[in-house]
């Protein structure tokens, strides 16, 4: 065993990350951005110095399923534990030990066979105490789902069990283009509907009344259902009815997938260039119709009727395989393409060459830890370009430093604001002379800079921001 780096200061909170893959090697580098302490164990050497390389965090080399290792990392005083490893196995081991040694931690486990999600409620009972079970694949099918409700958006998400939305959305036509943004009630009507955040030539921006819309900009609206028919008559956008669709990978994704469409009615047909797992396939699903073939295959797409597709989404673990098949999809009369982009830095580009959409798993399986990480009292958390900004649903606490006094007067930090507020059944976007009550339900918009500091506000016994 071995560390890297300096150890942290002790008075932060301290997260120990078991797994330096994707998952675990990004929820470090953002925490670690934010000043937490952080501890990542992996057994590869080489993943462990690939993290001391890119961010200021502490490293532990061994097995994150030892009692030994948990100990050296210092898992006793961890606030939060995290195993998030590419073995469940390793990962529910590690949760048992861990709740050995530090039983008030918060624990999240990565967890992808279904057998085992089926004894949910064991893993979270008494012996492991797992607050929360994560598994990828399910928050990337969830995410395409609800991407593909909303004509146009790029990103999609969801707070207060539903009842208020978020979504970044192409503009490239309607009322709104052109119009400063201190013009948008007027335009958009009075209702629950704000502007969050505006994306521009791949920079984002927190906006003011000043700002104009532009065409090309993705602009992050939040909004309750019922003003949905508004937002999309100001962006000249119709409703979308999915009646066919085309899956391109028939692994795990590819097949809940498949699941979730024939549940939705869907005439879905499903590719995979692997014969055996066409024949497992066509066992398991009802209605879908399984190819043995290539999703690259011009061929294959022109006999399948591509063109009559209304969306066509390409799911195989080979970044360069989906991106292809989505763009000949496209250019052969598809409606909309939906990609699986692992590579982080791939999610920029995919929309500049005429995609509209892409998922990845391992932001879904961040968005699912990061609202855990958060002090205060946060209920949910959505990553909003990456990790340039976050969006975060908490509940006003009596004595935190938002409450009791109108929003005007609140000493936001640059680079946050305050979205929205749930109150009982109201929906409401909050004026300057708004007063955050106890116990409401606020979404909050803040950059990657300004997160520690709206955190603390949202944490009780604090004066200011």
């Amino acid at each position: 065993m071995a560390f890297f780096r300096r150890q942290p200061q002790s008075e932060q909170l301290k997260i120990v990350i078991i797994g330096a893959g994707e998952v675990g090697f990004h929820i470090a580098g953002r925490l670690s951005r934010e000043n937490k302490q952080v501890v990542v164990i992996d057994q590869n050497p080489e993943a462990l110095r690939r993290v001391t390389d890119a961010m200021d965090v502490q490293a532990v080399l061994g097995s994150g399923s030892s009692p030994s290792v948990l100990s050296e990392a210092g898992a006793d005083e961890a606030g939060i534990i995290l195993a998030v490893t590419d073995s469940d196995e390793i990962n529910i081991i590690a949760c048992l030990f861990a709740n050995a040694i530090a039983p008030d931690a918060v624990k999240l486990a990565r967890i992808r066979n279904e057998e085992y999600t089926l004894y949910h409620d064991a893993l979270r009972g008494d012996a492991l105490r797992i607050s929360m079970l994560i598994n990828p694949e399910v928050e990337v099918v969830r995410t395409i789902d609800r991407m593909l409700s909303v004509p146009g958006a790029v990103e999609y998400g969801e707070f207060a069990g539903g009842r208020i939305k978020m979504a970044g959305i192409g503009v490239d036509k309607g009322p709104l283009v052109g119009q400063k943004l201190m013009r948008f009630r007027e335009i958009v009507g009075e209702g629950a509907i704000m502007v969050a955040a505006i994306v521009r030539d791949d920079r984002l921006i927190i906006p003011t009344g000043a700002d104009v819309i532009q065409q090309g900009d993705i602009v992050y609206f939040v909004y309750d259902e019922g003003t949905r028919p508004a937002l999309l008559a100001s962006l000249a956008r119709e409703e979308r009815t999915i009646r066919h669709a085309l899956i391109v990978g028939g692994g795990n994704i590819g097949l809940r997938l498949a699941r979730l469409f024939e549940r939705k009615g869907y005439h879905t047909k499903l590719v995979d260039r692997d014969a055996a797992r066409c024949a497992q396939l066509a066992e398991q699903l009802d209605t879908t119709l399984v190819l043995h073939g290539d999703g690259t295959d011009q061929a294959l797409l022109r006999e399948e009727n591509v063109a009559g597709m209304d969306v066509v989404v390409a799911v195989t673990g080979d970044e360069e395989t989906n991106i292809l098949s989505c763009l000949l999809a496209k250019s052969m009369g598809a409606a909309q393409t939906v990609t699986r982009v692992n590579k982080a830095e791939y999610q920029p580009l995919v929309r500049a060459i005429g995609i509209e959409h892409s998922v990845s798993p391992r932001l879904s399986a961040v968005n699912s830890i990061l609202h855990f990480v958060r002090q205060g009292k946060v209920l949910s958390s959505i990553s909003v370009r990456g990790d340039e900004a976050e969006a975060m649903e908490a509940v006003a606490q009596e004595h935190s430093a938002i409450v009791g006094k109108p929003v005007s007067q609140l000493d936001f930090p640059v680079g946050a604001l305050l979205l929205a507020v749930l109150r009982g059944d109201d929906v409401f976007i909050p004026r300057g002379d708004t007063v955050i009550q106890p116990q409401d339900r606020i979404i909050i918009l803040s950059t990657r800079q300004a997160v520690s500091r709206v955190e603390q506000a949202l944490m009780v016994s604090l004066k200011s921001f």
